[in-house]
C-alpha cells in the first residue's frame, strides 16, 4: 500500500520594513524546513521569540491547500515584538513526497482514534 504525501520544503527569511529592527534579526537570515527539520544555516542565529511565532503556521504552509485558502497567499509574519519592523517571510520551496510509516508508527486504518 502506497503511504505517501506531499509537502512543502520552506524558506522562512527575514525581511525588512520602513520601520528599523530592534531584535537581533539580519536582513537576509533564514532557516529551512526540509521535511519535519529546521535547518539553520552555519553560523546564523535566530531568536526564539521570533520562531515561537513562527513555528505554530509552519506545519499549515507546508500542507497542499486550496488555491483560495488564506495560508497559500499570504507569506509575511510580523516579528512579535510591536516596536521591530522585522517580516518573516514563508516561502514554498519545493514539493517533498514524505511517507507516512517514516514519521509515525500509528498505522493509516483504524489507529487515529
Amino acid at each position: 500500500m502506497d503511504d505517501s504525501f506531499e509537502i512543502y520544503d520552506l524558506k522562512v527569511e527575514v525581511t525588512a520594513t520602513e520601520r528599523p529592527m530592534v531584535c537581533s534579526h539580519h536582513i537576509g537570515d533564514y532557516f529551512l524546513v526540509e521535511g519535519e527539520n529546521l535547518v539553520f544555516p552555519e553560523n546564523t542565529a535566530f531568536s526564539m521569540y521570533a520562531l515561537g511565532a513562527i513555528l505554530p503556521l509552519l506545519p499549515a504552509k507546508q500542507r497542499v491547500r486550496d488555491p483560495n485558502d488564506w495560508i497559500s497567499t499570504d507569506a509575511y509574519i510580523a516579528c512579535p515584538d510591536p516596536n521591530c519592523g522585522a517580516r518573516f517571510k514563508i516561502t514554498r520551496t519545493k514539493l517533498r513526497r514524505q511517507s507516512h510509516g517514516a514519521c509515525t508508527v500509528v498505522p493509516l486504518e483504524g489507529g487515529t482514534e
